[in-house]
């Protein structure tokens, strides 16, 4: 993009983060968004969530800067930054949900992503960029060389440095990297890793725009509807196809791989005990920063399939055939009237019917319902009871939490690639006893991925208390049911 003056002049008035950066509001907007969606990694959240901790937010600058500096209520500045004139978030409703959701949007997270720039840095690294700026060099020139000996010649010559290398290291010369070399590579890493969950939300937003064409698209057409499947699905392969589209797959097919991720743990976890690493500080969140790439890469999914089943219910066939009928129906009367607007019928000649009169039947004229058996009605007197029975047993239910459960499945797998059901239960024993236990059964057969091996069997135990306050101990046998990442 050429940075002249009328390009210039267009961003500062229409682009949402020129907007943001130009408010009045900027230090508690960008503050607010960056503490709330972009910190904790969250995609979405429910209106009433944000609007409380808006509100949060406002009773304390209220407290320390008075009463006249933010007078709205939360809820209106929230639908403020939404409103088109600003465009600081997105504002929808979720599938299966009345209540609105709020969203960052991409300009958002680009202008406050630009503000964490103009802070004073104590150390500034080049010497990581310029390397990894070489390294893209090599990779681009290796990868188009069409010649086979010069591939060659080329993999020789690395296999020959590895080679000379392995003697180094035996010899005793081992050279390690300093304290600045680290604190480079490391700063490097953490940009990078806050670059990708930007681009997350860029890849969705770009999916929503594809989405809001083609229903644009459908809404105007007026040619055959295999014509616009056509049109509709070649635009989506070629989505699919395009540079970003494969990016984003081969990302998260690596991503995806467990091994990938095994391997992406143990680094980080020894790379955050060095010390010259521990002494920058970093974020608590940088131990799992695969693991927010994977929930932001699976909320980009999950958007992507939620567009693609609506555009498939937007293409029904009956849908679509009904549409056609009325539409062929009211062209029909529309080109009858404009051909009796010359020459009107005759009175006698407007209408005619297919009988003189109607069938009527009232429903007294029905018999009445004759049931086929007749029952049998004892004349028995009801005695009043005396049993005293305890009426506090109708209140005594079982509720248990599906979802506390899942969320108990997926920190274990996040540790390792495969848990047990009786390890679940010895980590986190069974409150709710046999109902929790079916619940757990229930999830491996609908939510995760799990395999159940027959020829083991496990034994769960879990205690409880009854009525009286004893306690008792149950215990039940069944095959091996183990959960499986991915």
């Amino acid at each position: 993009m050429t940075l002249d003056y009328a390009t210039l002049d267009l961003l500062r008035q229409n682009h949402p983060a020129w907007r943001l950066l130009r408010s009045d509001h900027a230090p508690l907007v960008a503050s607010f968004l960056q503490r709330v969606f972009i910190a904790p990694n969250v995609r979405v959240m429910a209106q009433a969530d944000l609007a409380e901790a808006l509100e949060d937010e406002l009773f304390a600058l209220r407290d320390r800067f008075g009463a006249e500096l933010f007078p709205k209520a939360a809820l209106d500045y929230l639908n403020d930054w939404a409103a088109n004139d600003k465009g600081w978030l997105r504002k929808f409703y979720a599938q299966g949900s009345d209540e609105p959701h709020f969203d960052l949007t991409p300009a958002t997270e680009k202008a406050v992503a630009w503000l964490g720039t103009l802070a004073a840095r104590s150390f500034v690294g080049t010497e990581s960029r310029l390397l990894t700026l070489f390294e893209l060099l090599k990779q681009m020139s290796e990868g188009s060389e069409t010649d086979p000996q010069t591939r060659i010649a080329e993999l020789q010559r690395r296999r020959d440095d590895i080679d000379a290398e392995i003697e180094r290291v035996l010899s005793g010369d081992m050279p390690l990297l300093d304290d600045s070399a680290l604190r480079d590579r490391f700063q490097q890493f953490v940009a990078m890793a806050r670059e990708l969950l930007t681009d997350f939300r860029e890849v969705e937003h770009n999916f929503r725009g594809l989405d809001r064409r083609v229903r644009e698209r459908i809404a105007l057409w007026e040619g055959a509807k295999g014509a616009l499947l056509e049109e509709i699905m070649g635009e989506r392969d070629a989505i699919a196809d395009s540079d970003q589209g494969r990016s984003f797959r081969a990302f998260w097919d690596f991503l995806m791989s467990s091994s990938r991720q095994e391997e992406l743990s143990a680094l980080l976890e020894r790379v955050l005990t060095l010390p010259a690493v521990a002494e920058l500080r970093p974020d608590a969140r940088t131990r799992r920063v695969h693991y927010d790439w994977l929930e932001a890469g699976e909320h980009t999914q999950f958007t992507v399939a939620q567009l693609s089943q609506q555009l498939r219910r937007f293409l029904d066939d009956q849908a679509w055939l009904e549409n056609r009928r009325i539409m062929d129906i009211l062209h029909g009367i529309e080109a009858k009237a404009l051909a009796l607007r010359e020459t009107p019928p005759s009175a006698n000649d407007v209408m005619s019917i297919a009988d003189t009169a109607a069938a009527i039947e009232l429903p007294l004229e029905r018999p009445l319902y004759t049931p086929p058996i007749k029952p049998a009605i004892a004349d028995l007197v009801l005695e009043a009871g005396d049993q005293d029975v305890d009426a506090a047993v109708l209140f005594s239910q079982v509720v248990v939490d599906r979802a506390q459960l899942a969320r108990h499945i997926r920190q274990a797998l996040q540790e390792r690639t495969q848990v047990t059901l009786r390890e679940l239960c010895e980590t986190r024993p069974l409150e709710h006893g046999l109902a929790e236990l079916v619940a757990y059964l229930q999830l491996a057969d609908d939510s995760f991925k799990s395999v159940i091996d027959e020829d083991v069997s496990e034994l769960i135990v879990w205690r409880g208390a009854g009525p009286d306050g004893k306690e008792y101990t149950k215990q039940a046998r069944l095959s091996r049911v183990i959960f499986v990442s991915g």
